[in-house]
C-alpha cells in the first residue's frame, strides 16, 4: 500500500510507538487511582506524556494539558466550556465540522457566529477578522491550517489582533501539530487543540487541549478523576478539571513516543520533507491537463495537503480505482469540511485529497503521478 491519506491518520508509525503501546498494555494499571506499582506507572508515563507535549508547544506547564480522544473533543471542551449565551465567536470559511458543528449547536443556544470568508484558495485576510470583531466579541476560533486545500492561516497574525483585542486565541492544530512550529507564547495562542494520530505519530483516539493559565474552562463533563474523592462536586483543579474516567493510557503513552520521535527527527526537517514531496506531486499533477488543483500555489503557504479534481470524473471512482487497481490510498469527498468546499468551489463534487506524509517517499510521488496520467486517459 502506498499511503497517502496521513491527513486522516498518519500511517506508519515509528517503532517506538508500537513497542510503548504493547509494554503499556502489558505492564500498566489505573493512573491516579491507586497506589500500587502498575497503577503508580501509569501515572509517570501520563505526566511524561504532558511534558513532551509541553516541549513541542512551548507550554510551560504540564497540567495545563488535558488529553482528549481527538481534536473533535478538544474543541467541544473548547467552545462549550466558555462560549455563553451573547457571546461572540469568529471563526473562518476553511473550518472543519469538528469547529463548525458545535459553533453551530452554540449558535442554537444564542452564541453569535461570524464566519469570515477565506478566497479560492483558502486565504484568510486578517484585516476581514479584526473587521469581525464587536463588543460583543469573546473569543477567535480558527484552524492552522484546511485539511482540503492544505492552507496555513496566518495565526500569529491572528494571535497579535486577538492579545491586541484582549480576546480568547482557539488554534485547531489537526493538519499542523508536528509538521509545522507551533509556540503558544509566541503565537498568543489562548487555547491549542491538537490530534495525537497525524503528524505527532500516536495511536488513534489520541489528542489534547492546551488551556493558557487564567482562562477558567467548565468541563464537557463530570466523573471520577482520583483526586478530591471526598467531594461530589468536580475537582477545580487542572488537569482533572477538564479529564474524568480511566484515561487512554496505552494510547497517550504511544502519543508520548510520537512526539519523542518527531523531537528526534525535527520539526523543521518533517516539514521540509513532506514540502518537498507536496512541490513534487504539484509540478507533476500540473502536467495532466484533465487535472484541477486546489489551494494556494505558493508552496510555502501550505502543508502536504493536495486537493484535486479530474475533469468531468467522479472523485470517489479515481479514489476507487487507486485503491483497487494501483494500491493506492487516497480519499474522496467532502472531508468532513463542506464550508471549506462551499468556499473552493467543490460543494457538488468533492474533491481527491492526497495527504502527505513523513513516511512518503518520491518514488512513491512519482508512481502516483504517473498513475493519475493513466486514469486520465483511460475508462475503468
Amino acid at each position: 500500500m502506498i499511503y497517502f491519506d496521513n491527513a486522516a491518520t498518519s500511517w506508519p508509525k515509528p517503532d517506538g510507538v508500537y513497542r510503548e503501546v504493547e509494554k503499556v498494555l502489558r505492564n500498566c494499571g489505573n493512573p491516579g487511582r491507586g497506589g500500587h506499582k502498575m497503577a503508580l506507572e501509569s501515572g509517570r508515563v501520563i505526566f511524561e506524556a504532558r511534558q513532551e507535549i509541553c516541549s513541542i508547544f512551548n507550554i510551560k506547564d504540564p497540567m495545563r494539558v488535558v488529553f482528549t480522544s481527538n481534536t473533535t473533543e478538544a474543541l467541544n471542551i473548547a467552545l462549550k466550556g466558555l462560549l455563553r449565551e451573547g457571546d461572540h465567536v469568529i471563526t473562518s470559511s476553511m473550518e472543519h465540522n469538528s469547529m463548525i458543528r458545535p459553533l453551530m449547536a452554540l449558535k442554537e443556544k444564542g452564541i453569535e457566529v461570524t464566519i469570515v470568508k477565506a478566497n479560492e484558495e483558502g486565504k484568510i485576510d486578517t484585516e476581514d477578522i479584526r473587521k469581525a470583531i464587536t463588543t460583543k466579541t469573546k473569543m477567535i476560533a480558527i484552524t492552522h491550517a484546511s485539511n482540503v486545500t492544505g492552507t496555513i492561516m496566518p495565526i500569529e497574525e491572528i494571535g497579535n489582533i486577538a492579545r491586541e483585542m484582549n480576546l480568547i486565541f482557539l488554534v485547531d492544530a489537526a493538519q499542523t501539530a508536528g509538521i509545522l512550529p507551533i509556540d503558544v507564547e509566541k503565537q498568543n495562542i489562548d487555547l491549542l487543540a491538537f490530534p495525537g494520530h497525524k503528524g505527532l505519530y500516536g495511536p488513534q483516539g489520541t489528542g489534547g487541549l492546551y488551556v493558557r493559565e487564567g482562562i477558567d474552562v467548565l468541563p464537557l463533563e463530570e466523573g471520577g478523576t482520583g483526586s478530591k474523592s471526598e467531594s461530589m462536586y468536580q475537582p477545580d483543579l487542572m488537569p482533572d478539571k477538564l479529564e474524568s474516567g480511566t484515561p487512554n493510557t496505552p494510547g497517550i503513552a504511544g502519543l508520548k513516543e510520537g512526539v519523542k520521535f518527531v523531537k528526534n527527527i525535527g520539526v523543521n526537517a518533517i516539514y521540509q520533507h513532506e514540502r518537498k514531496l507536496t512541490k513534487m506531486l504539484i509540478e507533476g499533477l500540473e502536467q495532466i491537463k484533465e487535472v484541477k488543483i486546489y489551494g494556494p500555489h505558493e508552496i510555502e503557504e501550505r502543508v502536504g495537503v493536495v486537493s484535486i479534481t479530474l475533469k468531468d470524473r467522479d472523485v470517489g471512482e479515481i479514489s476507487y480505482i487507486l485503491d483497487r487497481d494501483f494500491d493506492i490510498a487516497t480519499r474522496a469527498g467532502l472531508h468532513c469540511a463542506p464550508l471549506a468546499h462551499s468556499t473552493i468551489g467543490t460543494l457538488k463534487t468533492g474533491t481527491l485529497r492526497f495527504g502527505i506524509g513523513y513516511f512518503n517517499t518520491e518514488e512513491e510521488v512519482e508512481k502516483a503521478i504517473k498513475v493519475i496520467e493513466i486514469i486520465s486517459r483511460k475508462t475503468f
